[in-house]
């Protein structure tokens, strides 16, 4: 039987009136019915936020509540695994993945509390002031409205939540209409690390109007969104002179040198590009290999894909399951098919089943196709040979894109002159474009957005600098 779900309203579950169905994206029975947030339930929600900030917590508290929140959820981990396989489609060992990460995240984010600091300004060195000694105090911008996204339901949030409360602000958290069961258990861990009711708020609708009305309210200082860059381009044109901080698209670039290891590359993009079926913003989707081994490469990573096995999210042995709904399945299958009729060769793949979608492999494609120029979010990866470095480094930067990119090679000075030459945020050497530790700066360029993740740099995104400028005649 299907529950129901309430919000996360200062400090308490709260129904409504209208609900919304939440299924399981592999079998298609409901989970949940999960309360739809209104006009009202938004200005509760704002209203609490802001009254919570009347009474800040300590930088003690901020550490102790977030590290109680990475116990709690170490402790729930197969519970939260587990939802995540239901209600996000994702094959439960990646799931069981997404939920360690975001323990160390939540850890991360303790630590960022404790460490979050300013710094003197040598304003002694003009002319005139040199009786004067200056510094910086770090501040909170008020409160953080946190928009998600469906395939990190729990890790992608705790990447706002976490920064954002060991900086001293207020969240509200938007989830995902797909997935917001994950967010309403988070709202669940940090009441029961001792959050004082106001300091997280969850609101869950079914369409993009909530977000719209949380992103136009006046009470709202500070908006992190994960998603797409045509809606990030629409938050930021609504949210006037306040801050935004955009984790947007890629169409993610790799590149396989000829002193590389051949078959390892081969494993490595093979299995980043197709794991959760592709829905990752840091996927494998362009892979330029060097000519002398392309034929080779192309039909390694063939072979691989070949053995993944696609079904059953909660089975552990599943390595790709369903993509997020029928329509993104069917929408990345015409993108394919297009290509192949644009002159790509269809190396590798089978008949879409619903949301299932199997690996496809695509060789020879080139600029003017979807599958290259816009991000597939999909178990779609394209092949291309080079015959010169400079030349993939080139095909790389030719996107609107900038998130990040794989290379691999043996060579010291290529991997160099690709960091050097690569406009994106990552430059992962010798693995692939979807490699994130969760402690690194991890943001992009271009359309790729605005700003940084990983709770050292975030916390100080979330928070303003105050200079303080102190005359000291005599010293």
């Amino acid at each position: 039987m299907a529950t129901e779900a309430g919000l996360f309203l200062n400090g308490e579950f709260v129904g409504t009136h209208q609900r919304f169905t939440v299924r399981h994206k592999y079998r298609g029975e409901v989970l949940a019915e999960v309360a739809e947030a209104g006009e009202n339930e938004v200005a509760a929600a704002v209203q609490g936020a802001r009254s919570a900030l009347a009474r800040p917590l300590t930088i003690p508290q901020r550490f102790e509540i977030l590290t109680a929140a990475a116990q709690a959820l170490h402790r729930r981990e197969a519970e939260f695994a587990r939802l995540i396989a239901q209600e996000a489609g994702k094959p439960y060992k990646d799931a069981l993945a997404e939920v360690r990460r975001a323990r160390e995240t939540l850890t991360f984010s303790a630590i960022a509390a404790k460490t979050l600091a300013g710094e003197e300004v040598p304003v002694a060195a003009n002319p005139g002031s040199e009786s004067r000694l200056a510094f910086t105090v770090r501040k909170p911008y008020g409160v953080v409205l946190a928009i998600t996204p469906f395939n990190f339901p729990l890790n992608l949030a705790l990447h706002k939540v976490g920064p954002a409360l060991a900086g001293g602000n207020a969240v509200i958290l938007k989830p995902a209409p797909a997935t917001p069961l994950t967010a309403l258990r988070i709202a669940e861990l940090f009441a029961e690390a001792g959050l004082p009711p106001g300091w997280l708020q969850v609101l869950t609708s079914s369409g993009a109007q909530l977000g719209q009305r949380l992103v136009a309210d006046p009470g709202v200082d500070l908006i992190s969104f994960t998603g797409s860059a045509q809606v990030g381009q629409q938050i930021r044109q609504q949210a006037g002179l306040r801050p935004v901080l955009l984790e947007l698209g890629n169409n993610s670039a790799n590149i396989v040198h000829s002193d590389a290891d051949i078959a390892a590359a081969a494993a490595a993009l093979a299995q980043r590009a197709y794991a959760y079926a592709g829905q990752v913003c840091i996927a494998v989707q362009r892979i330029y290999v060097h000519r002398p081994v392309y034929e080779r490469f192309v039909q390694l990573m063939a072979d691989y894909a070949g053995k993944m096995k696609v079904g059953d999210p909660e089975r552990e042995d599943t390595d790709i399951g369903p993509m997020i709904h029928p329509d993104a399945a069917a929408r990345a299958e015409s993108w394919a098919q297009e290509a192949v009729g644009q002159g790509a060769e269809l190396v590798l793949g089978a008949k879409r089943e619903g949301a299932i979608l199997p690996p496809i492999l695509l060789a020879g494609v080139g600029p003017g196709m979807r599958v290259v120029d816009e991000e597939a979010f999909a178990p779609i990866a394209g092949v291309s040979p080079y015959d010169d470095f400079g030349e993939a480094l080139r095909w790389v930067n030719a996107s609107r894109y900038g998130l990040q990119a794989g290379v691999f090679t043996h060579s010291v000075e290529l991997a160099m002159q690709a960091v050097r030459a690569l406009a994106v945020g990552g430059v992962i050497i010798n693995d692939t474009s979807a490699y994130r530790a969760d402690n690194m700066p991890y943001g992009g360029v271009k359309a790729s957005g605005v700003g940084r993740e990983g709770p050292h740099y975030a916390v100080r995104e979330m928070t303003y600098s105050t200079v303080a400028v102190f005359n000291l005649p005599g010293q």
